[in-house]
């Protein structure tokens, strides 16, 4: 009994029945169905296919927006400075803070240059007072001119009389020669007196019924009083523009300050720009005017519009210090870029500050499909 039970052969599961079992024993997969093989094929083929279009297809609706990351918020910086040189004696600002314009940033000692603002007025007062005296002459010499013309007169009638007197025997010489020595005196008075008259009229400018400030005189020291009152009050230093103050580290009570020197730095924070720097291989679907989008690092969240303002004139290397020079041997093409200015339409409640990164996208209208047609 127990040998037939060995001689049993155990029911194949349908699991068993998809292997084959060879003459010496082992086992070899299952044949694989015609229907499979060719399904397996053909994904194959059809992947790489529809990864190509797909690609085509975002490549031909692409192309509209031109981005670049190498962009930069930009707002003019002030250098606060003296017109004026003298040592600081108030500072009314502290660092990072917004000021109006107009606002006091701090003022020098301004003593000297009131003494200086007397002295001028001392000048001026003196011209004017000169401006008087020069009338007072001008008046004396045509007084005496006047009389000077008179008495030649006199002396002239006096000699024509003689030389009648003469001419009928009835004069003596010595008589006639004394009216013609009296007659070139009174001449000669005439003549110096009208010299003394051009002097007077040349003191007041040629016009003897010029104003008194108009003066040559009186002109330069009104000239130099303003000038004394300007720098007066230049003393008080104060915005020309609203922003933020910075850099005040040397701004401090007893420090001299030279006239022109930097002593401070004002952010115009209310006037914000982007410059983005684009290659040179994507300005050519890039045209003033067209709408930009402007995402700042410091705030991701925050997208900002506005549209292009003015392309730049050159590249960067071409500003530099030293210009890149390319007539040598060893040269290696470079792409090179463009600024492009950005004008902002709105900032809205966002902070920016001059100097942060930023992502510009330049939405040029029409893709690569629209080149094809």
């Amino acid at each position: 009994m127990s040998a037939a039970t060995n001689r049993i052969k155990p029911v194949p599961t349908p699991a068993q029945d998809a292997t084959i079992t060879t003459v010496d024993g082992q086992q070899s997969p299952p044949a694989e169905k015609p229907g499979r093989k060719g399904g397996r094929r053909l994904l194959m083929l059809a992947l790489p296919l529809l990864l190509v279009l797909a690609a085509g297809g975002y490549w031909l609706i692409g192309g509209r927006y031109i981005t670049t990351d190498n962009a930069y918020v930009h707002q003019p910086m002030v250098a606060i400075s003296s017109d004026v040189p003298g040592r600081i004696v108030a500072v009314d600002v502290v660092e990072n803070e917004h000021i109006p314009v107009g606002a006091s940033l701090f003022a020098i000692d301004p003593e000297p240059y009131q003494i200086a603002l007397d002295q001028a007025n001392a000048a001026l007062a003196s011209a004017r007072q000169s401006v008087g005296q020069l009338r007072a002459a001008y008046q004396t010499a045509r007084a005496q001119l006047d009389a000077a013309r008179s008495i030649m007169e006199i002396k002239q009638r006096e000699l024509e009389r003689q030389q009648s007197l003469a001419d009928r025997g009835l004069s003596t010489p010595a008589a006639l020669d004394e009216a013609s020595v009296a007659a070139q005196s009174a001449e000669n008075s005439v003549q110096v007196a009208q010299s003394q008259l051009d002097a007077a009229a040349a003191g007041l400018g040629g016009d003897p019924d010029i104003d008194t400030d108009a003066t040559p005189a009186v002109r330069a020291a009104l000239a130099s009083r303003d000038a004394a009152a300007r720098n007066l009050d230049n003393t008080r230093i104060t915005a020309q523009v609203p922003g933020i103050v910075a850099q005040i580290g040397s701004l401090n009570v007893g420090n001299h300050v030279a006239a022109g020197g930097q002593i401070a730095t004002l952010v115009q924070s209310d006037n914000t720009w982007i410059d983005a720097n684009f290659k040179e291989t994507q300005l050519g679907g890039i045209v003033v005017g067209q709408p930009v989008t402007v995402e700042v690092d410091a705030y991701p969240d925050a997208e900002l519009h506005g549209k292009v303002e003015s392309i730049g004139s050159a590249t960067g290397s071409q500003f530099s210090l030293i210009p890149t020079q390319n007539a040598t041997g060893n040269w290696v093409k470079v792409v090179q870029r463009l600024s492009v200015r950005v004008s902002l339409d709105d900032t809205g409640d966002v902070p920016l500050r001059n100097g942060m990164s930023a992502t510009v996208s330049v939405d040029t209208g029409h893709s690569h499909l629209d080149d094809l047609r």
